[in-house]
Protein backbone atom coordinates (compact mmCIF):
# COMPACT_ATOMS: atom_id res chain seq x y z
CA UNK A 1 0.00 0.00 0.00
CA UNK A 2 2.73 2.34 0.50
CA UNK A 3 4.79 1.94 -2.26
CA UNK A 4 1.44 2.14 -4.19
CA UNK A 5 0.91 5.76 -2.15
CA UNK A 6 4.52 7.00 -3.09
CA UNK A 7 3.88 6.02 -6.71
CA UNK A 8 0.76 7.69 -7.35
CA UNK A 9 2.43 10.88 -5.19
CA UNK A 10 5.17 10.97 -7.68
CA UNK A 11 3.06 10.92 -10.92
CA UNK A 12 2.10 14.09 -13.06
CA UNK A 13 -0.55 16.11 -15.04
CA UNK A 14 -0.68 18.65 -17.48
CA UNK A 15 -0.46 22.03 -15.57
CA UNK A 16 -2.94 23.40 -17.96
CA UNK A 17 -6.05 22.08 -16.30
CA UNK A 18 -5.12 23.30 -13.22
CA UNK A 19 -3.97 27.31 -14.93
CA UNK A 20 -7.47 26.89 -16.37
CA UNK A 21 -9.43 26.44 -13.33
CA UNK A 22 -7.40 28.89 -10.95
CA UNK A 23 -8.28 31.25 -14.27
CA UNK A 24 -11.96 30.18 -13.96
CA UNK A 25 -12.77 30.13 -10.26
CA UNK A 26 -10.66 33.65 -9.92
CA UNK A 27 -12.68 35.55 -12.46
CA UNK A 28 -16.20 33.99 -11.29
CA UNK A 29 -14.83 35.17 -7.46
CA UNK A 30 -14.75 38.26 -8.40
CA UNK A 31 -17.80 39.10 -10.62
CA UNK A 32 -19.67 37.04 -7.68
CA UNK A 33 -17.93 39.67 -5.22
CA UNK A 34 -19.32 42.87 -7.67
CA UNK A 35 -22.72 41.09 -8.05
CA UNK A 36 -23.04 41.21 -4.01
CA UNK A 37 -21.51 44.52 -3.93
CA UNK A 38 -24.15 45.61 -6.60
CA UNK A 39 -27.12 44.03 -4.60
CA UNK A 40 -27.03 45.93 -1.59
CA UNK A 41 -26.19 43.06 0.09
CA UNK A 42 -23.04 44.13 2.52
CA UNK A 43 -24.96 46.87 3.66
CA UNK A 44 -28.79 44.48 4.14
CA UNK A 45 -26.62 41.37 5.32
CA UNK A 46 -23.62 43.08 6.97
CA UNK A 47 -24.35 46.93 8.36
CA UNK A 48 -27.83 47.17 8.81
CA UNK A 49 -28.37 44.59 11.18
CA UNK A 50 -27.87 45.63 14.69
CA UNK A 51 -26.93 41.50 16.18
CA UNK A 52 -25.25 39.41 14.16
CA UNK A 53 -25.20 35.58 14.54
CA UNK A 54 -22.11 33.80 14.95
CA UNK A 55 -20.83 30.43 14.49
CA UNK A 56 -19.63 28.31 17.87
CA UNK A 57 -15.84 28.84 18.04
CA UNK A 58 -15.88 32.21 15.96
CA UNK A 59 -18.19 34.74 18.11
CA UNK A 60 -14.99 36.56 17.50
CA UNK A 61 -15.45 37.58 13.82
CA UNK A 62 -17.78 40.56 13.06
CA UNK A 63 -18.52 42.91 10.79
CA UNK A 64 -16.58 46.09 11.02
CA UNK A 65 -19.03 48.89 10.24
CA UNK A 66 -18.41 50.83 7.20
CA UNK A 67 -14.61 49.36 7.00
CA UNK A 68 -16.94 45.93 6.57
CA UNK A 69 -16.33 46.82 2.26
CA UNK A 70 -13.05 46.93 2.78
CA UNK A 71 -12.65 43.32 3.38
CA UNK A 72 -15.21 42.76 0.14
CA UNK A 73 -12.56 45.15 -1.88
CA UNK A 74 -9.70 43.27 -0.23
CA UNK A 75 -11.10 39.61 -1.47
CA UNK A 76 -12.04 41.06 -4.82
CA UNK A 77 -8.55 42.21 -5.85
CA UNK A 78 -7.12 39.09 -4.04
CA UNK A 79 -9.92 36.92 -6.64
CA UNK A 80 -8.20 38.67 -9.75
CA UNK A 81 -5.04 38.33 -8.87
CA UNK A 82 -5.61 34.47 -8.18
CA UNK A 83 -7.10 34.71 -12.27
CA UNK A 84 -3.94 36.00 -13.70
CA UNK A 85 -1.64 34.32 -11.29
CA UNK A 86 0.06 37.74 -9.82
CA UNK A 87 1.83 36.52 -6.71
CA UNK A 88 -0.62 33.61 -6.35
CA UNK A 89 0.17 32.28 -3.19
CA UNK A 90 -0.23 35.60 -1.30
CA UNK A 91 -3.33 36.18 -3.80
CA UNK A 92 -5.13 32.55 -2.39
CA UNK A 93 -4.42 33.23 0.71
CA UNK A 94 -5.81 36.33 1.45
CA UNK A 95 -8.85 35.51 -0.86
CA UNK A 96 -9.23 32.26 1.59
CA UNK A 97 -8.87 34.68 4.54
CA UNK A 98 -11.21 37.39 3.34
CA UNK A 99 -13.92 35.47 1.97
CA UNK A 100 -13.89 33.00 4.92
CA UNK A 101 -14.21 35.58 7.04
CA UNK A 102 -16.71 36.98 5.06
CA UNK A 103 -18.68 33.92 5.81
CA UNK A 104 -18.30 33.30 9.29
CA UNK A 105 -19.30 37.30 9.76
CA UNK A 106 -23.30 36.66 10.23
CA UNK A 107 -24.28 32.82 10.23
CA UNK A 108 -27.43 33.45 9.06
CA UNK A 109 -26.43 33.92 5.24
CA UNK A 110 -24.95 30.41 6.03
CA UNK A 111 -25.35 28.45 1.89
CA UNK A 112 -23.33 24.76 1.16
CA UNK A 113 -21.68 26.88 -1.77
CA UNK A 114 -20.00 29.47 0.07
CA UNK A 115 -18.56 26.51 2.38
CA UNK A 116 -17.43 25.44 -0.97
CA UNK A 117 -15.76 27.81 -2.11
CA UNK A 118 -13.78 27.98 1.43
CA UNK A 119 -12.79 24.37 1.04
CA UNK A 120 -11.60 24.81 -2.49
CA UNK A 121 -9.21 28.21 -1.65
CA UNK A 122 -8.19 26.79 0.88
CA UNK A 123 -6.87 23.61 -1.27
CA UNK A 124 -5.60 25.92 -3.57
CA UNK A 125 -3.03 27.37 -1.13
CA UNK A 126 -1.21 23.95 -1.73
CA UNK A 127 -1.65 23.52 -5.25
CA UNK A 128 0.90 24.70 -7.94
CA UNK A 129 -1.97 26.95 -9.79
CA UNK A 130 0.42 29.51 -11.18
CA UNK A 131 2.73 27.25 -12.49
CA UNK A 132 1.52 27.66 -16.19
CA UNK A 133 -0.10 30.31 -18.07
CA UNK A 134 0.64 33.07 -15.11
CA UNK A 135 2.19 36.48 -14.77
CA UNK A 136 4.23 34.46 -12.03
CA UNK A 137 5.26 31.98 -14.29
CA UNK A 138 6.01 34.45 -16.85
CA UNK A 139 8.29 36.56 -14.38
CA UNK A 140 9.83 33.89 -12.44
CA UNK A 141 11.25 31.05 -14.75
CA UNK A 142 11.55 28.85 -11.44
CA UNK A 143 8.06 29.12 -11.35
CA UNK A 144 7.03 28.41 -14.90
CA UNK A 145 6.42 24.63 -15.69
CA UNK A 146 3.99 22.29 -17.81
CA UNK A 147 4.05 19.82 -15.62
CA UNK A 148 2.47 19.91 -12.22
CA UNK A 149 2.01 16.98 -9.57
CA UNK A 150 -1.47 14.78 -10.65
CA UNK A 151 -2.84 15.11 -6.96
CA UNK A 152 -3.15 18.68 -7.29
CA UNK A 153 -5.91 17.75 -10.46
CA UNK A 154 -7.35 14.79 -8.57
CA UNK A 155 -8.01 16.50 -5.47
CA UNK A 156 -10.15 19.13 -6.93
CA UNK A 157 -11.95 16.59 -8.62
CA UNK A 158 -12.70 15.00 -5.57
CA UNK A 159 -13.84 17.66 -4.10
CA UNK A 160 -16.28 18.00 -6.44
CA UNK A 161 -17.56 14.75 -6.50
CA UNK A 162 -17.87 15.02 -2.57
CA UNK A 163 -20.28 17.78 -3.38
CA UNK A 164 -22.41 15.87 -5.56
CA UNK A 165 -22.45 12.38 -4.38
CA UNK A 166 -23.19 13.53 -0.95
CA UNK A 167 -25.60 15.84 -1.87
CA UNK A 168 -27.21 13.04 -3.97
CA UNK A 169 -26.84 10.57 -1.15
CA UNK A 170 -29.05 13.08 1.40
CA UNK A 171 -31.72 13.05 -1.03
CA UNK A 172 -32.24 9.23 -0.24
CA UNK A 173 -34.94 9.77 2.57
CA UNK A 174 -38.29 9.73 2.51
CA UNK A 175 -39.59 12.92 2.28
CA UNK A 176 -37.28 13.35 -1.16
CA UNK A 177 -38.48 10.05 -2.55
CA UNK A 178 -42.30 9.08 -0.97
CA UNK A 179 -43.54 12.86 -0.37
CA UNK A 180 -42.08 14.68 -2.95
CA UNK A 181 -40.95 17.41 -0.72
CA UNK A 182 -40.30 19.88 -0.31
CA UNK A 183 -40.07 19.97 -4.48
CA UNK A 184 -44.02 20.31 -4.30
CA UNK A 185 -43.90 23.51 -2.42
CA UNK A 186 -41.48 25.04 -3.82
CA UNK A 187 -42.35 24.05 -7.55
CA UNK A 188 -45.92 25.50 -7.44
CA UNK A 189 -44.23 28.67 -6.82
CA UNK A 190 -43.09 28.92 -10.14
CA UNK A 191 -46.21 28.24 -12.14
CA UNK A 192 -45.59 32.01 -13.52
CA UNK A 193 -42.88 31.04 -15.50
CA UNK A 194 -43.27 30.61 -19.23
CA UNK A 195 -43.16 27.21 -21.14
CA UNK A 196 -42.56 25.44 -18.03
CA UNK A 197 -44.55 26.99 -15.58
CA UNK A 198 -48.14 25.31 -16.05
CA UNK A 199 -46.56 21.89 -15.63
CA UNK A 200 -44.46 22.52 -12.29
CA UNK A 201 -47.55 22.74 -10.38
CA UNK A 202 -48.66 18.90 -10.84
CA UNK A 203 -47.68 16.64 -8.86
CA UNK A 204 -46.04 14.09 -10.77
CA UNK A 205 -43.53 17.33 -12.45
CA UNK A 206 -42.52 17.02 -8.30
CA UNK A 207 -41.90 13.45 -8.34
CA UNK A 208 -40.36 13.38 -11.35
CA UNK A 209 -37.58 16.67 -10.77
CA UNK A 210 -37.22 14.75 -6.94
CA UNK A 211 -36.02 11.35 -8.56
CA UNK A 212 -34.45 12.86 -11.44
CA UNK A 213 -31.92 15.29 -9.12
CA UNK A 214 -31.49 12.16 -7.00
CA UNK A 215 -30.15 9.84 -9.67
CA UNK A 216 -27.98 12.89 -10.97
CA UNK A 217 -26.31 13.52 -8.04
CA UNK A 218 -25.47 10.02 -7.44
CA UNK A 219 -23.78 9.65 -10.75
CA UNK A 220 -23.01 12.77 -12.55
CA UNK A 221 -19.72 12.51 -11.99
CA UNK A 222 -18.93 8.78 -13.09
CA UNK A 223 -20.55 10.03 -16.36
CA UNK A 224 -17.92 12.95 -15.99
CA UNK A 225 -14.73 10.72 -15.54
CA UNK A 226 -15.64 8.09 -18.35
CA UNK A 227 -14.07 9.36 -21.95
CA UNK A 228 -16.99 8.21 -23.83
CA UNK A 229 -20.07 9.40 -21.46
CA UNK A 230 -18.02 12.75 -20.75
CA UNK A 231 -20.02 15.12 -23.05
CA UNK A 232 -23.11 13.96 -22.36
CA UNK A 233 -22.56 14.01 -19.01
CA UNK A 234 -21.58 17.66 -19.47
CA UNK A 235 -24.77 18.71 -21.22
CA UNK A 236 -26.93 17.10 -18.31
CA UNK A 237 -24.70 19.56 -16.03
CA UNK A 238 -25.38 22.39 -17.81
CA UNK A 239 -29.21 21.76 -18.32
CA UNK A 240 -29.59 21.09 -15.14
CA UNK A 241 -27.68 24.13 -13.11
CA UNK A 242 -29.53 26.31 -15.97
CA UNK A 243 -32.69 24.79 -14.61
CA UNK A 244 -32.10 25.13 -10.83
CA UNK A 245 -31.08 28.86 -11.60
CA UNK A 246 -34.34 29.36 -13.27
CA UNK A 247 -36.28 27.87 -10.57
CA UNK A 248 -34.62 28.88 -7.19
CA UNK A 249 -32.94 31.63 -5.91
CA UNK A 250 -29.33 30.26 -5.32
CA UNK A 251 -26.90 32.70 -6.64
CA UNK A 252 -23.96 32.18 -8.63
CA UNK A 253 -23.50 28.49 -7.36
CA UNK A 254 -24.60 26.66 -10.87
CA UNK A 255 -21.78 28.52 -12.93
CA UNK A 256 -19.68 27.47 -10.12
CA UNK A 257 -20.73 24.17 -10.69
CA UNK A 258 -21.06 23.78 -14.22
CA UNK A 259 -17.29 25.74 -15.14
CA UNK A 260 -15.54 23.43 -12.32
CA UNK A 261 -16.82 20.50 -14.37
CA UNK A 262 -14.45 21.02 -16.89
CA UNK A 263 -11.38 19.96 -14.87
CA UNK A 264 -12.74 16.31 -15.49
CA UNK A 265 -12.61 17.07 -19.25
CA UNK A 266 -8.86 16.40 -20.76
CA UNK A 267 -6.16 18.65 -20.70
CA UNK A 268 -6.07 19.02 -24.88
CA UNK A 269 -9.78 21.31 -23.75
CA UNK A 270 -7.87 23.42 -21.26
CA UNK A 271 -5.20 24.11 -23.64
CA UNK A 272 -7.43 24.97 -26.53
CA UNK A 273 -9.06 27.48 -23.75
CA UNK A 274 -6.19 28.97 -22.88
CA UNK A 275 -5.22 29.61 -26.02
CA UNK A 276 -8.25 31.36 -26.80
CA UNK A 277 -7.91 33.52 -23.69
CA UNK A 278 -4.38 34.02 -24.92
CA UNK A 279 -6.14 35.22 -28.40
CA UNK A 280 -8.44 37.61 -26.66
CA UNK A 281 -5.62 39.19 -24.61
CA UNK A 282 -3.42 39.76 -27.57
CA UNK A 283 -6.04 40.68 -29.67
CA UNK A 284 -6.22 38.00 -31.97
CA UNK A 285 -2.29 38.67 -32.59
CA UNK A 286 -1.11 35.25 -30.65
CA UNK A 287 -2.83 31.89 -29.08
CA UNK A 288 0.38 29.67 -28.83
CA UNK A 289 0.46 28.24 -25.62
CA UNK A 290 3.89 26.21 -25.85
CA UNK A 291 2.12 23.07 -27.34
CA UNK A 292 0.05 20.39 -27.29
CA UNK A 293 -0.31 17.86 -23.72
CA UNK A 294 1.80 15.68 -24.88
CA UNK A 295 4.58 18.41 -25.98
CA UNK A 296 5.03 19.05 -22.32
CA UNK A 297 5.71 15.70 -21.19
CA UNK A 298 9.02 16.40 -21.94
CA UNK A 299 9.19 19.83 -19.77
CA UNK A 300 10.24 20.10 -16.34
CA UNK A 301 7.35 19.05 -13.84
CA UNK A 302 6.85 20.95 -10.90
CA UNK A 303 8.37 18.25 -7.81
CA UNK A 304 5.62 16.77 -5.56
CA UNK A 305 5.65 17.51 -2.00
CA UNK A 306 5.31 14.47 -0.40
CA UNK A 307 4.05 16.43 3.52
CA UNK A 308 1.41 18.43 0.92
CA UNK A 309 0.46 14.85 -0.66
CA UNK A 310 -0.55 13.72 2.70
CA UNK A 311 -1.84 16.81 4.46
CA UNK A 312 -4.42 16.96 1.42
CA UNK A 313 -5.27 13.01 1.78
CA UNK A 314 -5.82 13.90 5.84
CA UNK A 315 -8.23 16.99 4.54
CA UNK A 316 -10.17 14.91 1.95
CA UNK A 317 -11.12 12.25 5.01
CA UNK A 318 -12.31 14.84 7.05
CA UNK A 319 -14.45 16.01 4.52
CA UNK A 320 -15.72 12.49 3.61
CA UNK A 321 -16.53 12.37 7.95
CA UNK A 322 -17.50 15.33 8.97
CA UNK A 323 -21.35 15.14 7.12
CA UNK A 324 -21.77 11.93 9.22
CA UNK A 325 -21.36 13.27 12.52
CA UNK A 326 -25.12 14.08 12.28
CA UNK A 327 -25.02 9.98 13.44
CA UNK A 328 -23.68 11.16 17.21
CA UNK A 329 -27.42 13.27 17.76
CA UNK A 330 -29.85 11.47 19.31
CA UNK A 331 -33.60 12.80 17.24
CA UNK A 332 -34.24 13.71 13.73
CA UNK A 333 -31.87 15.47 11.78
CA UNK A 334 -34.38 17.88 9.80
CA UNK A 335 -35.77 18.77 13.19
CA UNK A 336 -32.96 19.50 15.39
CA UNK A 337 -30.02 20.71 12.68
CA UNK A 338 -27.46 19.00 14.81
CA UNK A 339 -24.88 18.12 12.49
CA UNK A 340 -26.70 19.67 9.34
CA UNK A 341 -24.52 22.31 8.47
CA UNK A 342 -21.64 21.76 6.15
CA UNK A 343 -22.90 18.30 5.14
CA UNK A 344 -23.87 18.99 1.48
CA UNK A 345 -27.37 18.60 2.02
CA UNK A 346 -28.42 20.69 -0.18
CA UNK A 347 -32.45 22.32 -0.62
CA UNK A 348 -33.94 19.34 1.18
CA UNK A 349 -35.94 20.96 3.36
CA UNK A 350 -38.92 23.97 3.94
CA UNK A 351 -38.99 24.84 7.36
CA UNK A 352 -41.09 27.87 8.44
CA UNK A 353 -40.90 28.97 12.41
CA UNK A 354 -42.87 31.11 14.62
CA UNK A 355 -40.78 32.33 17.86
CA UNK A 356 -42.30 34.30 21.29
CA UNK A 357 -39.35 35.26 23.39
CA UNK A 358 -40.56 36.10 26.90
CA UNK A 359 -38.19 37.85 29.52
CA UNK A 360 -38.82 36.91 33.09
CA UNK A 361 -37.10 38.81 36.13
CA UNK A 362 -36.19 35.79 38.24
CA UNK A 363 -36.62 38.22 41.40
CA UNK A 364 -39.65 40.09 41.21
CA UNK A 365 -41.59 38.01 38.19
CA UNK A 366 -42.18 40.00 35.82
CA UNK A 367 -42.63 39.06 32.45
CA UNK A 368 -42.20 41.13 29.32
CA UNK A 369 -42.51 40.13 25.82
CA UNK A 370 -40.12 40.68 23.17
CA UNK A 371 -40.70 42.06 19.95
CA UNK A 372 -37.87 40.50 17.78
CA UNK A 373 -38.34 42.90 14.75
CA UNK A 374 -36.50 45.70 17.05
CA UNK A 375 -33.58 43.45 17.25
CA UNK A 376 -33.63 41.88 14.03
CA UNK A 377 -34.01 42.28 10.45
CA UNK A 378 -36.89 40.23 8.64
CA UNK A 379 -34.37 37.42 7.26
CA UNK A 380 -32.47 37.14 10.38
CA UNK A 381 -36.15 36.73 12.62
CA UNK A 382 -37.06 33.94 9.79
CA UNK A 383 -33.96 32.20 10.04
CA UNK A 384 -33.43 32.62 13.78
CA UNK A 385 -37.36 31.27 14.37
CA UNK A 386 -36.69 27.37 13.12
CA UNK A 387 -32.71 26.67 13.94
CA UNK A 388 -31.83 25.83 17.68
CA UNK A 389 -28.60 27.20 17.37
CA UNK A 390 -29.28 30.66 16.28
CA UNK A 391 -32.43 30.75 18.85
CA UNK A 392 -29.59 30.07 21.86
CA UNK A 393 -27.46 32.82 20.91
CA UNK A 394 -30.16 35.03 20.59
CA UNK A 395 -32.29 33.93 23.97
CA UNK A 396 -28.19 35.05 25.25
CA UNK A 397 -28.31 38.57 23.89
CA UNK A 398 -31.81 38.89 25.09
CA UNK A 399 -30.49 38.07 28.39
CA UNK A 400 -27.34 40.59 28.31
CA UNK A 401 -29.37 43.25 26.89
CA UNK A 402 -31.94 43.11 30.49
CA UNK A 403 -29.54 42.73 32.47
CA UNK A 404 -27.80 46.04 30.87
CA UNK A 405 -31.19 47.57 31.87
CA UNK A 406 -31.04 46.71 35.51
CA UNK A 407 -32.90 43.52 35.42
CA UNK A 408 -31.08 41.48 38.24
CA UNK A 409 -31.09 37.69 37.04
CA UNK A 410 -32.38 37.52 33.87
CA UNK A 411 -34.64 34.60 32.40
CA UNK A 412 -35.49 34.03 28.52
CA UNK A 413 -38.33 30.99 27.81
CA UNK A 414 -39.49 30.86 24.44
CA UNK A 415 -43.01 29.91 22.94
CA UNK A 416 -42.02 27.79 19.41
CA UNK A 417 -43.98 26.38 16.96
CA UNK A 418 -42.49 24.97 13.51
CA UNK A 419 -43.25 23.19 10.16
CA UNK A 420 -41.30 21.22 8.37
CA UNK A 421 -41.33 19.73 4.62
CA UNK A 422 -45.85 20.64 4.36
CA UNK A 423 -46.25 19.54 7.90
CA UNK A 424 -48.40 20.82 10.22
CA UNK A 425 -47.04 23.44 12.72
CA UNK A 426 -45.96 21.92 16.20
CA UNK A 427 -44.49 23.09 19.32
CA UNK A 428 -40.57 23.22 18.73
CA UNK A 429 -38.78 24.50 21.95
CA UNK A 430 -39.11 23.36 25.51
CA UNK A 431 -41.51 26.64 26.93
CA UNK A 432 -40.55 25.78 30.51
CA UNK A 433 -36.79 25.41 29.93
CA UNK A 434 -34.45 29.39 30.92
CA UNK A 435 -32.55 29.45 27.96
CA UNK A 436 -30.43 31.92 29.74
CA UNK A 437 -29.12 29.13 31.39
CA UNK A 438 -28.42 26.90 28.67
CA UNK A 439 -25.20 27.38 26.59
CA UNK A 440 -23.84 26.71 22.96
CA UNK A 441 -21.97 23.44 22.37
CA UNK A 442 -21.66 20.59 20.42
CA UNK A 443 -23.41 18.41 22.94
CA UNK A 444 -27.21 17.48 21.86
CA UNK A 445 -29.55 20.13 23.13
CA UNK A 446 -32.48 18.51 25.14
CA UNK A 447 -34.58 21.65 25.20
CA UNK A 448 -35.81 20.82 21.83
CA UNK A 449 -39.05 19.00 21.72
CA UNK A 450 -38.89 16.02 19.94
CA UNK A 451 -40.41 15.34 16.49
CA UNK A 452 -43.63 13.12 16.09
CA UNK A 453 -42.83 11.31 13.14
CA UNK A 454 -40.21 9.80 11.38
CA UNK A 455 -38.03 10.29 8.33
CA UNK A 456 -36.17 6.97 7.07
CA UNK A 457 -33.31 7.61 5.15
CA UNK A 458 -29.72 8.74 4.67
Amino acid sequence: MRQKITHYISLDADAATLAFYRIAFGLMMFFSLVRFALNGWIEKFYIAPKFHFSYCGFEWVKPIGGYTYLIFIICGIASLMVAVGYRYRLAIVLFFLSFTYIELMDKTTYLNHYYFISVISFVMIFLPANAFFSVDAKRDGKVYSERVPRYAVDVLKVLLAVVYIYAGLAKLNSDWLVHAMPLKIWLTGNTHLPLIGPWLGREWVAYAFSYAGAVYDLFIVFLLLGRRTRLFGFFLVVVFHVLTRILFPIGVFPFVMIVSSLIFFSPLLHRKLLAGIKWVLTFGKNKNISGSPADATNRVAVRPNVFVAYFLGIFLAIQLLLPFRYLLYPGELFWTEEGFRFSWRVMLMEKAGYIQFRVRDGITGRIQYVNNREHLTAFQEKQMSFQPDFILEYAHYLKDLYAAKGMARTEVYAESYVALNGRLSTPYINPDVNLADEYESFEHKTWILPFKESIAGF
